[in-house]
């Protein structure tokens, strides 16, 4: 959620007035994330909003994410709802590009877990597969099996010899894993503690479903645990896992078959994230705020992953 496309006061306050809102108050631009343009935007009725310029989506392609969160948002999960302009539509274009207004949330991200956040993060994904399960639109994964694989080749380059090797051996490693026959639907894929907002220790909603796609369910909770189970030295806290996973189960009931699966995933999740901050190291793009992460961060979770695959097995409820 950096800023790469600025827009003026005339801009923003011309754009308003397609929406039941009210005038424009004040707006500012977001620094967190990587991937699109975001401000948030005060009306003058009191509303509060987030406007989001994606940067690298076509308007079609859109429509799915939207439609998707406003599914979502009526079937009663935590998230953000898409507000619709005078015509009934989530989409509009701003500066040439495709744009959205999205309540904005009460609260803020946290950075320190407990194990009650970690619960309330796994109910909040159960009712998200569940809920997509009646969502009839797919979309396939965009930093999926395929892009691992091409991505890897183009950083490959870029690393020192040990860590060239880690990520030949995963690649190789996952090759065919991630297309086993496990439940699949609609995830969210990005669920990290920024993507999530809290009202003092209450989950307030998900927010940013600019990854969602149709893959693998476990994929998902293993993108979140990665994330919001670990601990300072990057292994898997035990009881922060086993109450995401045992709140989800009220909602979406795990499968014996996706416990074998569970260390598999945990790398997938892993290599994706690790190679993705690769990326954005070594090939950044200009923006006014730009905020990239650490790579580092997600070679030691992928390290912790595989050295730890068979006890992880055991990380289950």
């Amino acid at each position: 959620m950096s800023v790469y496309t600025t827009i003026e006061q005339f801009e923003l306050e011309s754009f308003l007035t397609h929406y039941h809102v009210g005038e424009l108050d004040a707006y500012a631009g977001i620094s967190e994330g990587i991937e699109n343009t975001n401000y948030f935007v005060d009306c003058k009725s009191g509303q509060r909003f987030v406007l989001t310029i994606f940067e690298h989506h076509d308007f079609a392609e859109m429509q799915f994410f939207l439609n998707l969160m406003h599914h979502l948002a009526d079937h009663g999960v935590p998230s953000a709802n898409p507000v619709a302009d005078r015509d009934g539509q989530y989409l509009r274009m701003l500066k040439d590009k495709p744009a959205a207004l999205v309540e904005r949330l009460v609260g803020g991200s946290i950075v320190d877990t407990e194990v009650e956040h970690c619960a309330q993060i796994g109910a909040a994904m159960g009712k998200l597969h569940s809920a997509g399960l009646s969502f009839e639109h797919s979309q396939v994964n965009p930093r999926g099996p395929l892009w691992c694989k091409n991505t890897a080749h183009q950083v490959l380059n870029k690393l020192a010899q040990p860590d060239q090797a880690i990520l030949n051996a995963e690649v190789t490693f996952q090759r065919g894993k991630r297309d086993a026959d496990i439940p699949r639907g609609i995830i969210h894929a990005d669920l990290f503690r920024d993507n999530a907002l809290w009202n003092h220790d209450t989950l307030s909603g998900i927010i940013d479903f600019y990854y969602a796609c149709s893959d693998a369910l476990l994929y998902d909770l293993a993108v979140a645990a990665n994330d919001w189970c670990c601990d300072s030295d990057f292994s898997l806290n035990r009881e922060k896992v086993t109450a995401l996973l045992q709140a989800y189960h009220q909602h979406r009931v795990l499968l014996a078959v996706e416990q074998n699966y569970w260390p598999t995933m945990l790398r997938a999740a892993a290599l994706r994230f690790w190679l993705s901050r690769l990326y954005d190291k070594h090939f950044p793009r200009a923006g006014e705020l730009v905020h990239t992460k650490n790579p580092d961060e997600f070679r030691a979770i992928m390290v912790d992953r595989i050295d730890q695959h068979d006890a992880y097995e055991t990380f289950w409820i």
